[in-house]
């Protein structure tokens, strides 16, 4: 059984490996903080299921990430398309991009958009320094914050749902009760 105290380095530690190749001594400055932000979002969003307490949020996040990570990959090994540099042929979808947008969107969707618009706009710089590092052009980064910000949009849920929806089915009556808490 894996204990709750290694998976916040199980975590750590494969952003690290997503970003490791990116470290070679030609890498620029815009390069290197863009790789550092796109590890830095993902653990501040795990992080804040700690600091709330919030089990339900962690469980939440385990899924959004894990899911995003393996799309992510799935879709770069069948794309198979080579990045603007020529270094090699994961360009599509960003890596860097998906998962900083996983972040981002796991800490609106479960926290509310305003403590998210930090993370966002760290995102936003990922997407932007991959470009610039001709690392992936555009579709590349629209393509990873899509799957980034669908995985914790499908997977992760708002922690203050105020509505209920429950059914009643029973062999002569079907109900759907309604219940919102102002």
């Amino acid at each position: 059984m894996l204990r709750e105290t290694h998976v916040p380095i199980i975590l750590l530690a494969s952003s690290v490996i997503i970003t490791a190749p990116s470290y070679a001594e030609d890498t620029s400055s815009l390069e290197r903080a863009g790789d550092i932000v796109a590890v830095a979002i993902p653990a501040i969003a795990y992080g804040s299921t700690h600091y709330m307490n919030d089990k339900e949020g962690r469980q939440q996040f385990y899924q959004s990430f894990a899911t995003n990570l393996a799309v992510t990959y799935a879709v770069k090994s069948t794309i198979n398309k080579e990045r603007p540099d020529h270094s090699d042929n994961d360009s599509f979808p960003s890596g860097h991009t998906s998962l900083a947008f996983q972040g981002a969107s796991f800490i609106h969707k479960r926290y509310g958009l305003e403590y998210s618009i930090p993370a966002y706009v760290g995102a936003t710089f990922v997407g932007y320094s991959r470009v610039k590092a001709e690392k992936h052009d555009v579709a590349d980064v629209f393509a990873g914050a899509a799957l980034g910000v669908a995985s914790s949009m499908y997977l992760t849920k708002s922690y203050n749902d105020q509505l209920l929806l429950t059914t009643n089915l029973a062999p002569d009556y079907y109900g759907l009760s309604i219940h919102y808490q102002f």
